[in-house]
């Protein structure tokens, strides 16, 4: 069944997350989308590391469904093939600062010299106009500046293990690149497409921001406690600990039955989702002592019963095998040589007509060198003289 991007060429120079899931985003609509790297190797291909190689856990999400070239551009012969490149597909995906494009040659103005149209989707760590324009930066600091490590933890900032700064990025990126795509089929227009970690945090985090500038809420942390109502907590059972999380009246009102704290109804200190947030730990202290005498299947299957929202504190190995995410059909499972499994790989949205697919794992360094030179209309001597010459 052919991709919504059956046709799309995107050259991705990215690195570590944002740029390159952006990039699988698109490759998994159907483009193809040519992963462009050093000779030596990108320093994300480590990380995590699950193959004999070497190869990470990260570079083997991040990457499927690309083809990898490896090759110098700052060489002649690399600049020549780069121009070929980019006449071919006219979407280039990086998250470099503007020096780092300029240096690679895949800043706006030189893509428009060879392409007129092309479309650079551009990602960073703090865009092109404040006064941290010029600085580097990983999810973290861009977690750490939004507010939200200060709003977590149960004493001193805590910081998500999620890069959910660098994955809410990259489908922003991806969204906006669609985007420009459609608007170049319609007008012919090319555009810079720019997405940011900062951006990205202050977006996840802006209705708490809203709330601070409006009326100075002057929030804390308050480790798993929700703030806008209770009981939202995590509580230990007799076997681990399960998510509850009820919000509004009428859940509090099933929660008050099902735990056997219908005085609370009455009690005023309860009467609406901000005063209970208010008083979160009274509300969770009536939820703990149920909790703990049950296992947690039991507690869900109550807490099922009666409508509330609720789900296990799983481990990833315990994430790994749960009945939902087997069954779910969360994962594709995907080769890669010298891992000692197949890999599960997430796919994180379905279409009816047009479905995303994961179709090409994550290439090894230059695999498809040959063939997309080939592509270009190099010859085979042509590709021999670029290998001697240490461009590819």
């Amino acid at each position: 069944m052919s991709g919504v991007l059956d046709g799309v060429c995107v050259l991705d120079f990215g690195r570590y997350i944002a740029g390159p899931f952006a990039a699988a985003l698109l490759g998994d609509l159907g483009a193809d989308v040519i992963r462009v790297e050093r000779i030596g190797g990108g320093e994300d291909r480590a990380l995590y590391s699950v193959t004999k190689s070497g190869d990470g856990a990260l570079y083997l999400q991040m990457n499927r469904n690309k083809r990898s070239l490896a090759i110098d551009t700052k060489t002649p012969g690399g600049a020549l093939v780069l121009e070929h490149l980019v006449q071919k597909s006219g979407i280039v995906m990086a998250n470099l600062p503007e020096a780092g494009l300029r240096d690679l040659g895949i800043d706006y103005a030189s893509l428009t010299r060879i392409r007129p149209d092309a479309i650079l989707a551009a990602v960073s760590a703090f865009g092109a106009h404040g006064p941290y324009a010029t600085k580097v930066g990983f999810d973290g600091v861009a977690q750490a500046m939004s507010g939200a490590p200060y709003l977590s933890g149960f004493g001193p900032p805590t910081k998500s293990f999620a890069s959910w700064c660098d994955m809410t990025t990259a489908m922003l990126a991806a969204f906006a690149t669609l985007a420009a795509i459609h608007e170049r089929t319609r007008s012919g227009r090319g555009q810079v497409v720019s997405a940011n970690l900062l951006a990205s945090a202050l977006t996840v985090m802006n209705y708490p921001l809203i709330e601070q500038h409006l009326v100075q809420a002057d929030r804390r942390a308050s480790g798993n406690r929700g703030q806008t109502g209770a009981p939202a907590d995590i509580f230990e059972t007799a076997d681990g600990w399960i998510a509850v999380q009820v919000i509004g009246d009428n859940l509090f009102r099933r929660w008050a039955r099902l735990v056997g704290a219908e005085d609370l109804l009455s009690d005023p200190r309860c009467a609406n989702d901000t005063l209970r947030a208010e008083h979160a730990g009274l509300i969770s202290e009536r939820m703990i002592p149920w909790c703990k005498q049950v296992k947690t299947d039991r507690a869900l299957e109550l807490l099922a019963e009666a409508r509330l929202p609720a789900g296990p504190v799983l481990s990833p190995a315990q994430a790994l095998v749960h009945p939902e995410i087997q069954g779910g059909g969360y994962f594709d499972s995907m080769d890669y040589p010298g891992a000692s499994a197949p890999a599960p790989i997430a796919r994180p949205i379905e279409m009816s007509a047009t479905p995303p697919a994961l179709s090409r794992r994550a290439p090894a360094l230059g695999e498809h060198t040959e063939e997309i030179l080939d592509e270009l209309g190099f010859s085979a001597r042509e590709v021999e003289a670029l290998r001697r010459g240490r461009v590819i």
